[in-house]
């Protein structure tokens, strides 16, 4: 089927004219209901100051992430309110109202896919029963429905399977960016963000998450929870990959000797860098410079 026409294309029914400053696009308004998951259409839109829309059914199942400015929402008789980064879902039967708060505009993506997979993924992701959850980091958020609203507008032979792939990665990172219990965010979430940057910007000279609690002002007990917390994984362990990635990039792009890598990322020698490698990547870095050869 071809792709629908951005420009030409008339507004579905479905979609709301009560927005300012929208950009949307058209994949598949068609879609085969047989498929796994199909991209029907998506954008970004900010509302009006009386932004209201009542639906007793919609014809795809919908995602939707506040970016910017306050709302409520009434999801199936349970009313929510709405801020930066609450997420939401509904679908074909499900009752819903959005309201703007119009002192604060909101500013939400969308995405509406359709498919015999997606209530399953949905389910998976925690928004089924149908509710309001809570996600961090929004800057990775926007980032991806950027990026299906650039492929969307592809004009090639995967765009279809590219957008769908990337509605997949959306929903994971749902699940592996959701607050607990669907709570605002917390206090401790900037602290994260704070120690996170810290290391992204002096991990060479960082040898320990002892070194990196001390001079963030934390302990080092609270950090490696706040990794647990908001990362999923040891702040050690963001530590060592943040190292080996800049060692790959050194032995494959720069092309220098294991010994000289270990030495420039501080190790006593190279059989403990090997070793620190072999621990993210599975392989020795020697195991991988020969197999650069081999390409």
């Amino acid at each position: 089927m071809a792709k629908q026409n951005q420009e030409s294309q008339v507004e579905p029914t479905f979609v709301s004219q009560q927005v300012t400053d929208a950009r949307r696009y058209y994949l598949n308004l068609n879609p085969d209901p047989n498929r796994p998951l199909s991209v029907v259409c998506g954008g970004v839109e900010r509302m009006r100051p009386e932004y209201v829309v009542k639906r007793v059914d919609f014809p795809f199942y919908a995602i939707e992430i506040v970016v910017e400015g306050e709302g409520s929402l009434n999801l199936n008789g349970k009313m929510s309110p709405l801020g930066p980064g609450s997420v939401f879902a509904y679908g074909p039967g499900v009752q819903h109202t959005i309201q703007n708060d119009p002192q604060n505009r909101m500013r939400k993506y969308y995405v509406d896919l359709s498919g015999k997979q997606v209530e399953t993924l949905l389910q998976e992701t925690g928004l089924i029963p149908w509710r309001v959850m809570k996600i961090f980091a929004i800057h990775e958020f926007i980032d991806l429905f950027e990026m299906l609203d650039r492929e969307a507008r592809e004009d090639s032979s995967v765009s279809y399977a590219v957008c769908e792939t990337l509605a997949r990665l959306l929903l994971l990172k749902i699940t592996q960016r959701t607050v607990a219990n669907g709570g605002n965010l917390p206090r401790s979430f900037e602290t994260y963000q704070r120690i996170r940057t810290h290391l992204e910007k002096h991990y060479l000279r960082l040898n320990t998450i002892e070194e990196a609690a001390q001079e963030c002002h934390v302990s080092s007990i609270y950090l490696s929870r706040l990794f647990k917390k908001f990362a999923g994984a040891g702040a050690y362990q963001f530590l060592l990959r943040l190292k080996m990635n800049s060692a790959a990039e050194l032995l494959l792009d720069e092309g220098l000797l294991v010994k000289q890598v270990a030495a420039h990322l501080g190790y006593p020698d190279a059989f403990q860098f090997s070793r620190a490698f072999k621990r993210i990547y599975g392989v020795p870095p020697k195991q991988l410079l020969d197999s650069r050869h081999l390409r």
